[in-house]
């Protein structure tokens, strides 16, 4: 079987300012006088990870462990300090709720504004978007400005835009944790609609269960590092031991 997604050797590494500055005017003194003094911190450390194509592949661990930056340099938002990543094929993105939104415009605005950031274009979107809006139930809602929306109305229509069309990698960031449970169910069970037409998905969840039912495998990241990497049922059985 293909890959879709092969990481050799990545790690992250962030400078964050040692003290508190209050402005940007004494950001840009401090900095230009060179009185800017940074911590290096390492969000990842040296990642190996290969996810086969059509696998569904979740990350585990504690908040602030590097999975969500993990994600990021999958998707290519972040570039890695060091390492490679090589991604074969489309990549649909559900990394931060809101983000390619722009909240001052109504839901079926941003569903157009949405599209285009993931290279549907209008007569795509024209033809889809009545199955969009039915999956996220929010007919009602459709011309109200998204800056009114819950959270969970927000996820509704990210994932119904991002899933509309089978991506061949679709990456979701904690996003089926926002909103009611039936809700939940249904994004859970698009997910598998796209596992059987090969799609390859990367789940970061909070939910030991979800993480259970939905990933072929698991890898365990703790500090920054690789703990584990493993069938799901081992990797969150020791994780869950662990963690109580």
């Amino acid at each position: 079987m293909s890959n879709a997604v092969e990481i050799s050797g990545v790690s992250m590494r962030f400078n964050m300012a040692k003290e508190k500055v209050d402005s940007i005017k004494e950001y840009l003194i401090k900095f230009f006088t060179h009185k800017l003094f940074f911590d290096e911190f390492m969000a990842l450390n040296d990642i190996n990870l290969t996810i086969e194509a059509g696998e569904v592949f979740g990350l585990i661990g504690l908040n602030g462990c590097g999975k969500s930056t993990l994600l990021k340099i999958i998707s290519g938002i972040y570039k890695p300090s060091t390492g490679s990543v090589k991604v074969t094929g489309t990549i649909a993105p559900l990394i931060e709720l809101g983000a390619g939104f722009d909240m001052d415009l109504t839901a079926r605005e941003n569903i157009y504004l949405n599209g285009s950031v993931l290279g549907y274009s209008k007569e795509y979107i024209d033809n889809k978007f009545d199955e969009i809006v039915d999956f996220t139930e929010l007919h009602q809602f459709i011309d109200v400005p998204m800056k009114n929306f819950s959270s969970g109305m927000v996820a509704r229509v990210g994932f119904a835009i991002a899933t509309v069309t089978k991506p061949d990698i679709l990456i979701v960031d904690e996003i089926l944790s926002v909103g009611d449970f039936l809700f939940q169910e249904k994004c859970e069970k698009r997910i598998s609609d796209l596992m059987s037409g090969g799609t390859t998905v990367i789940i970061v969840s909070h939910s030991i269960d979800q993480i259970k039912r939905l990933c072929d495998r698991v890898a365990w990241i703790e500090k920054g590092k690789i703990k584990m990497i493993g069938e799901t049922e081992e990797v969150c059985n020791l994780y869950t031991q662990t963690s109580n």
